[in-house]
């Protein structure tokens, strides 16, 4: 058997198993390898997959590893996009499947809601999440996002979103890439901010959600924010 037979007869068998069980009881290498399928029509993929683990240590490091060090492991930018682009999807894949727009949110569930939200997020970034009277989702995107951005939080642009929407209620969210999901003291005094310029048109902020990979802090929940407690 020549080495292309061998190596079409390789990815068909992978595939067929992956057609019967999907990826119960793959290695993390032979999901990597699979995936890399879709990026290398013949060369085998297994050797690129072992490198970056062993690189990276885990399957979501190697998605969540910034572009230029997926790039020095030596694959080509293609590639590492295409590899980038995994932790997004599975993000815009949640959203699409948990619509909540026709949806009432419970305000303790808000902590659940956004933990996805930061899947695959190297940078801090803030959310937005205005609801109506009866709770009902009418926005929610991300308002501002870099190295360290809870001092410079777009107070204007929320307020304009929450009158363009005639917003009744708002949530902001943002995480904290390498930290724990503990507020800092700038975290609670913008938290202040926001809750009294909302007031003035009518909106009041229910909560701020700090996450940090799986765990999250609701300042509301935590009492963290005597603010939030107003008017409950």
């Amino acid at each position: 058997m020549s080495q292309d037979n061998a190596h079409d007869g390789h990815r068909a068998r992978m595939r067929n198993r992956y057609l019967q069980s999907g990826f119960d009881g793959f290695e993390d290498h032979e999901i990597l390898e699979m995936i890399l399928y879709n990026c290398y029509r013949r060369r085998n993929t297994n050797d690129i997959a072992h490198k970056l683990l062993d690189h990276f240590g885990s399957l979501s490091a190697v998605f969540e590893a910034p572009l230029d060090s997926l790039i020095e492991v030596g694959i080509s930018e293609s590639v590492a996009v295409s590899l980038k682009m995994i932790p997004d999807i599975c993000r815009v894949y949640y959203d699409d499947r948990n619509n909540s727009k026709s949806k009432i949110l419970s305000l303790d569930a808000l902590g659940e809601y956004f933990v996805h939200k930061f899947i695959g997020r190297n940078d801090e970034s803030v959310y937005l999440l205005l609801l109506d009277s009866k709770c009902k989702e009418i926005y929610c995107g991300v308002v501002a996002t870099g190295s360290s951005i809870t001092s410079d939080v777009p107070i204007r642009k929320i307020v304009d979103l929450a009158l363009r929407y005639n917003a009744s209620l708002a949530v902001i969210s943002h995480n904290h890439p390498s930290g724990v999901a503990l507020p800092s003291k700038a975290d609670l005094n913008v938290t202040n901010v926001l809750f009294n310029t909302l007031a003035t048109v009518g909106v009041r902020l229910v909560d701020h959600i700090i996450v940090a990979d799986d765990d999250y802090v609701s300042l509301r929940d935590s009492e963290l924010c005597s603010t939030l407690l107003i008017g409950e």
